[in-house]
């Protein structure tokens, strides 16, 4: 066990350094969320758009966006990193050449979660910098909305891991970005990521709940939003069992398909 973890840490600072090289894969699933922020927070200003000029807590536009950022970022930096990355490897031989050494599997799935880890709570620090440092934002004082913030950030970053490990298996390397980006960015739109969820057509509001970005924005909005501002949520308010509970259930469902679906060697190869 103690080997493990020593060959997981070890593999993990590969990962990082692999990641690092990746330019195309840092800025699209790292570095956009935060460009994202900073920009709707420069063009938009303290502009408070649709339902939300009836409330008297009104919001800048970083603090409007940032719940969305965050929440897009924790996908981002697990289920697309996951995903891409794996599906990469199974087809180039990578995980074929990893599986016949003495590295246990174990310690290839530790560098995994720590990469996923480490880029997850870097790009979740930036953001929350951004928004107070450079747009004001005003972040929770109340030690229970943190707890939220794990709680939905956690089972967030760990239900993409193994979604993106399981998904891995349904795309090759070259059709790996279409296939993973593709859908990503459709919920990110219909998820309250770059729109107000109250304003997006209520049949679009029932399709995105039915996947976990929804969750993980609402819980995010319920840690940086007013609490009157939860009248604008599809229940009228921040419903922050059923996130908990949808969230674990991804998680689960996650992890049985990883274990179920997760191949070493791509399709015709043994």
């Amino acid at each position: 066990m103690t080997a493990s973890l020593v060959l997981g840490w070890d593999r993990t600072l590969l990962e990082l350094k692999m990641y690092a090289r990746e330019k195309e894969a840092v800025f699209f699933s790292f570095l956009f969320p935060i460009v994202m922020l900073t920009l709707f927070s420069v063009i938009f200003g303290s502009t408070i758009t649709g339902d939300a000029t009836n409330h008297a807590d009104h919001i800048n536009a970083a603090r409007l966006f940032l719940p969305g950022m965050i929440s897009a970022g924790v996908l981002l930096t697990s289920f697309q990193t996951m995903a891409m990355s794996v599906a990469t490897e199974r087809d180039d031989g990578t995980l074929k050449r990893l599986r016949s050494t003495p590295m246990p599997p174990a310690a290839y799935f530790l560098g995994k979660v720590g990469l996923v880890a480490i880029s997850s709570l870097a790009q979740m620090v930036l953001l929350l910098l951004v928004a107070r440092l450079a747009f004001g934002v005003e972040l929770p004082t109340a030690a229970s909305a943190w707890l939220t913030f794990l709680e939905v950030f956690v089972l967030g970053v760990f239900g993409g891991v193994v979604l993106g490990i399981a998904y891995s298996s349904v795309a090759s390397a070259r059709s790996v970005t279409a296939v993973v980006v593709g859908p990503m960015l459709v919920l990110q739109f219909i998820s309250g990521v770059y729109f107000q969820f109250s304003q997006i057509p209520s049949w679009l509001q029932q399709v995105a709940s039915l996947f976990p970005l929804k969750w993980i924005a609402q819980g995010m909005r319920s840690v940086f939003y007013p609490d009157s501002w939860q009248t604008l949520e599809m229940a009228g308010r921040w419903e922050a069992g059923r996130t908990a509970l949808v969230l674990v259930a991804w998680a689960v469902l996650g992890l049985v398909l990883c274990l179920r679906t997760f191949r070493w060697f791509k399709r015709g190869t043994t």
